[in-house]
């Protein structure tokens, strides 16, 4: 009966963990630009642009997720934001490209497989327009 006094314990770190790291907030610089959790944020590897005029990013994520289910799962959740699918190209050794735009907005997702398919990368690009400044300069 030593087994399940091993195994609960056991149990509950592993639950714990997988709370902890389920519940951390993605970061985007576009709120309309939805992202599934299990990405981890790159800053090393991303840009971000701002003036009075434009706003722009090049966001980089790794995760361990798969390439095609991820792919599928970001144009699902984009389109439910009112993107709308331009295209689509995949080519094996860099992944596929899908391009979005949306009310003045310019976006495009990559997501290809890292070297020996340890991790899977996303590149979220994206350009949008801002208003003008209301305030007098």
């Amino acid at each position: 009966m030593r087994l399940p006094k091993l195994l609960c314990p056991l149990l509950a770190l592993l639950l714990l963990g997988a709370c902890a790291t389920s519940s951390k907030a993605v970061r985007s610089e576009f709120e309309d630009i939805p992202l599934p959790r299990g990405l981890t944020y790159l800053a090393e590897k991303s840009t971000i642009i701002e003036s009075p005029t434009v706003k722009a990013a090049r966001l980089v994520y790794r995760s361990r997720l798969e390439p095609g289910s991820l792919g599928t799962a970001l144009r699902a959740t984009l389109e439910a934001n009112g993107w709308r699918h331009v295209s689509s190209t995949s080519v094996e050794d860099r992944g596929t490209t899908q391009i979005y735009e949306k009310a003045g907005s310019s976006l495009e997702v990559r997501v290809w497989e890292g070297l020996f398919g340890f991790f899977t990368y996303v590149e979220v690009t994206a350009s949008r327009a801002l208003p003008p400044s209301s305030t007098p300069r």
